[in-house]
């Protein structure tokens, strides 16, 4: 077991080395194919290629007339969407009556719009006449997406379009990584779930917040479990068997993770024999955070009970695990930040901002207990220790 322990004010982890820590931890999880509905949410673990063209025959793009040769035309037929071809090729002079969508018959030069044409008296043997344009309203097979090319690569997300898109190409199943299940345990006695917290009791802000971030960062909770302080639940809660635990990837554990008296999971991670990565952060507010991996595989990720320090914690070391853990590319933006703001003599500060024109603005209302500002914010800036004005890295919020 490898313990790496840091003194809370002079030797915590940085918060970028903590970072790659975190994201350095995991691979990404292994190609699966899951039904198409079940995919939403996961990213492709191969290319997507079209299994069918599109279309895939000649088609027409308007209702009217498939004619052959010059007209007049002599009408020998109706073909409608989803309905029968028409049998044979169109001999110069013949024209059928044709649907958006319909197949095109064989030798039809152009189809005629309706609102283009002049139409005897009936529809079979009737007369059409009418200007026409050679290859004129007719969609080539194959014309909007040929069979066999890559309409997706891989590590492309699977949004409702994709789907959309997967189905179209005749795909039942897609190859991606699974979302990483995650397992959320908080703990606390002060700790209340629903309604008006009484005198000396807290309301849950933290278990709320979870599931839309674990979600947005490629994950999905498996299950949320309310612990009460003390060694023993959490030990339990760690310990059981992987299957109890829905295949959680990744334990979150919120609150315990400092070192107080109710603070028990660096106690409870050492009786487990986990190896600890991270113990403790230089970054305010979310020092006390940890990470550490269980010797049966889950990472646990320790979270402050603070709430605005929970996130903080959490974008540094649950959403780089988890986004490692589905293969995802980082992406980091840069940008000036205005405001009076102060950096730290040591450690990096996440300042709740929003995006304007002239730049990153704070917004106040950040203090470790409350979500308020992060609430106003679209962004947390990263305020490096010893910050004098220049660019800082903004990290988007969910």
């Amino acid at each position: 077991m490898t313990v790496v322990r840091h003194d809370p004010v002079v030797d915590a982890m940085s918060w970028e080395a903590a970072r790659r820590v975190a994201a350095g931890s995991v691979k990404p999880l292994g190609a699966v194919p899951v039904p198409a509905a079940e995919a939403l949410g996961c990213r492709l673990a191969g290319p997507l290629r079209a299994l069918v063209a599109v279309p895939g025959v000649d088609v027409s793009a308007m209702d009217g007339y498939a004619v052959a040769g010059d007209g007049p035309w002599r009408l020998v037929g109706r073909v409608l969407a989803g309905g029968r071809a028409h049998p044979g090729p169109l001999a110069a002079g013949e024209a059928v009556e044709i649907a958006t969508g319909a197949p095109v018959p064989a030798g039809a030069a152009a189809v005629v719009p309706y609102e283009r044409a002049v139409a005897g008296a009936g529809i079979v043997d009737g007369i059409v006449d009418g200007a026409v344009e050679p290859g004129r309203h007719i969609r080539r097979r194959g014309e909007d997406i040929p069979e066999g090319a890559v309409v997706l690569e891989a590590g492309a997300p699977v949004t409702p379009v994709a789907l959309g898109l997967a189905a179209a190409l005749g795909h039942d199943d897609l190859l991606v990584r699974p979302r990483p299940g995650v397992l959320v345990l908080i703990t606390g006695d002060e700790v209340v779930h629903k309604g008006r917290p009484g005198v000396g009791r807290v309301r849950d802000a933290i278990g709320p917040f979870l599931p839309g971030l674990v979600e947005w960062a490629g994950g999905r909770v498996t299950d949320t479990v309310h612990l009460p302080d003390g060694p023993s639940a959490l030990h339990a809660a760690l310990s059981g068997p992987y299957e109890r635990r829905g295949g959680a990837d990744v334990v979150v554990v919120c609150g315990a993770s400092s070192k107080g008296p109710a603070d028990h999971l660096r106690g409870v991670l050492a009786a487990l024999g986990a190896d600890v990565l991270v113990d403790g952060v230089a970054v305010r507010p979310g020092h006390p955070q940890a990470l550490a991996r269980l010797p049966h595989g889950p990472l646990v990720a320790g979270l402050p009970g603070n709430p605005f320090a929970a996130l903080g914690a959490a974008l540094t070391l649950l959403v780089p695990a988890l986004r490692g853990l589905t293969g995802t590319p980082e992406t980091r933006e840069t940008g000036t930040l205005g405001g009076d703001v102060r950096a730290h003599p040591r450690d990096t500060r996440l300042v709740p901002v929003r995006r304007t024109p002239e730049g990153a603005a704070p917004v106040g209302h950040d203090r470790p207990g409350s979500l308020w500002g992060a609430a106003l914010a679209d962004a947390l800036a990263v305020v490096p220790p010893g910050w004098d004005g220049e660019p800082v890295e903004l990290i988007e919020l969910p």
